[in-house]
């Protein structure tokens, strides 16, 4: 009698769960863009960063009033955050911390022009929508302000890009243990050794070959701190997305989701490489 047993079906395939070649196609357009701006102008550098953070800005607090009704004011969070970026670019630190101390002001007095309830949650947003997104930003424009900035903002980009991209290529391949899987399921310890190996690696690379006076150890300790900076933004925009019960801050880029989407390993990672730079090379 003939065997009616059906075949055991194939074993599913990883899968990324985004478009990836969406995902290429725009991350090498906006790397263009950036790397661009950044050797021919200044300027121009300066803008794509207090336009990439006036759009973060609109991407959270609109996520923030769909998801939990709060009310962060976008018009002086926006005015503010642009100009934070500027003023850290033209005045340091000093002009920074000036700039966000006036913008929490803003935040406060222009939420006066509403009904008193919920004030206090929607002020609170906005104070620290102000800090997490472009004060700080406003350390890759610090960063800029160097004799060899450029330089620097590059290997900030870099180690950051190459840290998310050695632990999604380690985590995808050999990725068996859950780093935190009630806050982002899909990340594992295997890909934060990945992510550590190829950040510490190009790290000693970035600063033996395009640092004035760096040397390849202080880039290897460069590379750690980049991957455990890189990995903790990443796993606290995931517990503000579970918070607010989306997947994405938004829809503007392919394959991405939002522009906070892709700052969100970058924004903490900022001011541990303006940091870490400063006392291994100076302030330049």
């Amino acid at each position: 009698m003939p065997s009616t047993a059906q075949p055991a079906p194939a074993p599913p395939k990883k899968s990324a769960g985004r478009d990836l070649g969406a995902a290429i196609g725009v991350g090498v357009g906006l790397g263009a863009v950036i790397v661009a701006s950044l050797f021919v102008v200044k300027a121009v550098f300066i803008g794509v960063i207090a336009v990439a953070v006036v759009v973060g800005l609109w991407e959270l607090t609109s996520r923030l009033a769909e998801q939990k009704a709060i009310k962060a004011p976008l018009v002086p969070l926006a005015v503010g955050g642009a100009a934070m970026v500027v003023a850290g670019y033209v005045r340091g630190v000093e002009g920074a911390w000036v700039a966000m101390a006036l913008t929490a002001l803003a935040v406060l007095v222009w939420r006066m022009t509403e009904p008193p309830e919920g004030y206090l949650k929607d002020v609170t947003a906005g104070v620290f929508a102000a800090f997490y997104i472009p004060f700080l930003a406003t350390f890759v424009a610090l960063m800029l302000t160097a004799d060899d900035g450029a330089w620097r903002v590059l290997t900030f980009l870099l180690l950051a890009v190459v840290s998310d991209t050695g632990a999604y290529a380690v985590g995808w391949r050999f990725g068996r243990h859950k780093l935190a899987p009630r806050i982002s399921p899909g990340k594992t310890r295997e890909g934060l050794l990945g992510a550590v190996g190829f950040a510490m690696v190009a790290g000693a690379l970035c600063l033996e070959f395009l640092i004035d006076d760096g040397t390849w150890w202080q880039g290897l300790l460069l590379g750690l701190a980049v991957a455990a900076s890189a990995t903790l933004g990443d796993l606290g925009e995931s517990m503000i997305k579970r918070d607010l019960g989306i997947k994405d801050m938004g829809t503007l880029l392919p394959g991405h989701g939002g522009i906070m989407d892709r700052l969100d390993s970058l924004l903490p990672t900022a001011p541990v490489v303006w940091l870490l730079l400063v006392i291994f090379v100076g302030s330049g």
